[in-house]
Order: C-alpha cells, then structure tokens, then sequence
C-alpha cells in the first residue's frame, strides 16, 4: 500500500512538474521550434532577452512591484494576524473570514473589480495599481503564516514582559516580532513569489506598465517564440527559489524551538 501511495505521489508531480521541465530544456536549444532530438546546447534565447529593451524594463517593474508588494503584505498581514491573536472583539471570526476571501475569487473577477475600483481614483493603468492589486492578492498569505507562528507562542509571554516593565511597543518589538521572525520572512519570500508569478490581475490594471508575465502574455498572444521558454525558466527558477528559502525559514525555525523543549 505504502508503495502504491508513492508510486501515486510520484505520478502527481511527475504530471505537474513535466511541462516545466520540457519548457527548462528547449530554453537551452538553439532551434526555434521545440523538437526532438535536441540540438546544441545554446544560450541564444536568454541572450536575446537580455538585449531585448522591453523585457528588460517588465523585468525591472516585476522586481519593484514584488518588492513594494512583499513588504506592505507582510507588514499588513502581520498587523491583521497580532489583532486576531491579541484581542477579542465582536464579529471576530467574520473579521478572519473576510481576511482570507481575496485567494478565494477567480483572480479575472478580481482583475475586473480592481480595475473599476483603481479606476474611479486615477490610479487605473500606474505601476501603483499593480502594487495595490497584489497586495490586496497577497495579504492573506502573509495574515495566515503569521497566525500560524502566533498560535505557537505561549500565551502568558507577552503579559510577563508587561509585567517586568516593557511597555506595549516594547513587548511588540522585543517579544513578539523576534518570536514572528521566521513567519516574517517566510511571508515576505511567499508574497515575492506570489507577485512575481501573477498576470492576470496585472494584465487588467497595468496599462502600459507591463509587468513581466504580461509581457510574455502579450507575446504569446502575437507570435511564437522560444524567448518565451527562457523567460518562463528564470521566472519559475526565481520563484522557487523564494518558496524553498520560505519552506528552509519555517523548518529552521521549528527544529530551534523543538530543540529546547526535548532538552527540558
């Protein structure tokens, strides 16, 4: 049974992974339609969207605005986390609820609804409403890797440091924050990721500011070139190295608080 189980396992990401793979390895042919048997191992398309302008300028607003991104929706999701785990209020669990819905609705809804919102304020078709799009898009990733870590923390922590003295911002930035650390990190490394990936809210509201994605998007949609199989591997390869540095912080950072409740 347990061999069938992984056998099931192995095709699961076998099915997955596969055209990733495929993508990955005619990035590095030298003909221009992918076949078989492969050619010359060959940088040419990665050279070519290196000298490519457009590219280059999506490439450095995808930076920016998974940056930006990373940054706001760790910082807001972490605030959302600490109000759920500190306080007791009425309409709590609705509070939670709404904080988790923007992941749950198909993303052209959500395009959509973004672009009429942005929109009525003039910030429709501005690298601004791509930030704003993905943190909406981000934040709850970031509220639920901090409401895990905060569940982990002793309750009576934060009233001892009260009790030897530390004021309310004092306990936040010497108890609680070092203890959401790795959660930190983790929400940021997931958020880039996230950010770095989505097109289809960024195809609605970025205008002329094409992100990345857009941009492979949009030259898909024209014609078929092999630029988009080097473009898709960098972006995948930079991506999932955010997601295992996310997945290193959160492990790290369980064998350390394991280790001294074994030793106790």
């Amino acid at each position: 049974m347990r061999i069938l189980l992984r056998a099931y396992v192995a095709l699961v990401f076998a099915f997955i992974f596969a055209p990733i793979v495929v993508s990955f390895v005619f990035s590095f042919s030298e003909n221009r339609f992918p076949s078989l048997p492969l050619t010359e191992f060959s940088t040419i398309w990665y050279q070519k969207v290196l000298d490519e302008p457009a590219f280059a300028d999506a490439f450095r607003r995808s930076l920016i605005v998974a940056g930006v991104t990373s940054v706001l929706s760790t910082f807001i999701g972490f605030g959302a986390a600490y109000v759920d785990y500190r306080y007791r209020f009425f309409g709590q669990k609705f509070y939670v609820a709404m904080g988790i819905v923007p992941p749950m609705i198909p993303v052209l809804i959500l395009g959509v609804a973004m672009l009429m919102f942005l929109s009525q304020i003039g910030l429709s078709g501005t690298l601004h409403s791509v930030i704003i799009s993905h943190v909406v898009l981000c934040t709850p990733f970031a509220m639920a890797i901090c409401r895990l870590r905060l569940s982990q923390m002793e309750p009576n922590l934060e009233a001892a440091a009260w009790n030897l003295g530390a004021n309310q911002w004092r306990t936040m930035r010497m108890v609680i924050v070092p203890f959401c650390a790795p959660a930190i990190l983790a929400s940021a490394f997931i958020t880039a990721a996230i950010s770095l990936d989505e097109f289809a809210i960024a195809w609605f509201v970025s205008g002329l500011e094409e992100t990345l994605p857009v941009r492979v998007l949009n030259l898909v949609a024209r014609q078929s070139s092999p630029s988009v199989n080097a473009i898709g591997s960098f972006t995948f390869t930079m991506s999932l190295t955010l997601v295992v540095l996310a997945q290193v912080v959160l492990i790290f950072s369980q064998k350390r608080r394991a280790k001294p409740e074994a030793t106790s």
